[in-house]
């Protein structure tokens, strides 16, 4: 998902400038590798003595160290792991979906048919000890079916208010352009506001709230296009690729050795992570240092895309502060304390794909969102 201008990397050697701290790397790992993991510690005979690391549980959430934790990178790192034991072949989106956890964002995924989209929201809420639950949007589903709805008890003569499934920590909104505008409205208020209101009472959903919402890129006809205010609402868009030769062989054979979708605690998913490290960590993701250029790069690239001849709309002022957050995060998982113009470009793609708009001239000659972002990254100035 990374996109990067043939050559040598031009972020790389200017990285130490936006650095707080020498002692912190300046070369951040590619989007969609592995989360980097925690350099060994010293041994005792390089350092004295200290005490013995609290787990990560035990400390409280309010207690943002001033650079990444080894500790709770680990922990993030191992959810990664967790995931690959039933998904395989979608690291990419792992990350994503992390990160987006850390920015409390949204994220719409798009992928054909079968490529575990359903079992990648279930593995990663198992893993992180989430409560979940999935909505099929359907033609004739109604606003109260996901947010709920009062219900007359006949018994004490009074209405009483009956939770929908968007009290929950990770809603996977299956297929959600399949479902009428009025019912696709419905998730505006939770997902910004993170509440839902209803006879005028307004009731506060669980911390963490994400919507994970997923539409088939393939099959257009009796759908129901997100417009584009409501598609501005999501951090991220991902486009879940089918796996290649290697990984599909892989799948096959898990599956021949009786692996169930449907039971993950079979195939060994466990809860490594919680609410805990969740809040820790973004903690630290709001101590994440970025400097006045990289604020300008940021706001230039967005600003280039509504100078683009290819597009009708281009990105908002919103869009820049997703683009911002996400970056932040990528940093810190990357184990450093500030942003870089490569965290920028790399996070660029996800935050902003989504947020664009192509003039029909543009659609015929074949030109794709994707396209016209690499096209502007090119052609920003990158602050040196």
């Amino acid at each position: 998902m990374t996109h990067h201008p043939e050559g040598t990397n031009p972020y790389q050697q200017p990285a130490e400038r936006y650095a707080p701290s020498p002692a912190q790397p300046a070369t951040p790992p590619a989007y969609g590798a592995p989360v980097p993991a925690a350099p060994a510690q010293p041994t005792p005979a390089q350092a004295p003595a200290a005490p013995a690391p609290q787990p990560v549980t035990d400390a409280p959430a309010h207690a943002a160290p001033s650079g990444p934790s080894h500790e709770l990178r680990a922990a993030l790192a191992a959810v990664r792991t967790e995931v690959g034991k039933a998904v395989v072949g979608q690291d990419a989106a792992v990350t994503s979906l992390l990160i987006a956890m850390l920015c409390k964002g949204h994220v719409l995924l798009e992928g054909v048919p079968g490529v575990a989209k359903t079992l990648l929201v279930r593995t990663l809420a198992a893993s992180l000890d989430l409560d979940t639950k999935r909505v099929q949007f359907t033609p004739d589903l109604m606003p109260g079916d996901v947010t709920g709805s009062l219900v007359y008890d006949a018994r004490t003569a009074e209405f009483s208010f009956r939770e929908g499934p968007v009290f929950t920590n990770l809603l996977l909104a299956d297929e959600i352009n399949r479902t009428p505008p009025k019912t696709q409205a419905s998730l505006l208020e939770a997902m910004e506001e993170r509440q839902v209101s209803v006879d005028g009472t307004p009731r506060m959903l669980p911390d963490p709230f994400l919507v994970i919402a997923t539409q088939n890129p393939v099959e257009y006809e009796g759908t129901y296009p997100l417009p584009e205010a409501q598609l501005d609402r999501f951090l991220l868009k991902l486009v879940l690729p089918l796996p290649e030769r290697d990984q599909e062989i892989e799948v096959l054979a898990r599956h021949a050795a009786g692996f169930n979708p449907r039971d993950l605690a079979a195939a060994g998913v466990r809860p490594v992570a919680g609410r805990e490290v969740l809040d820790r960590a973004r903690a630290e993701v709001a101590q994440v240092q970025v400097s006045r250029e990289v604020l300008g790069y940021a706001v230039d690239v967005c600003r280039a895309t509504r100078h683009s001849p290819s597009l009708s709309l281009g990105v908002s002022p919103r869009g820049a502060t997703a683009l911002l957050a996400t970056s932040r995060a990528w940093a810190w998982l990357s184990g450093r304390g500030y942003v870089t113009p490569d965290d920028v470009k790399a996070l660029a793609h996800p935050t902003l794909r989504h947020r664009v708009q192509l003039r029909p001239e543009a659609e015929l000659e074949g030109v794709t969102a994707e396209s016209v972002l690499d096209t502007v990254l090119a052609s920003v100035p990158v602050p040196r």
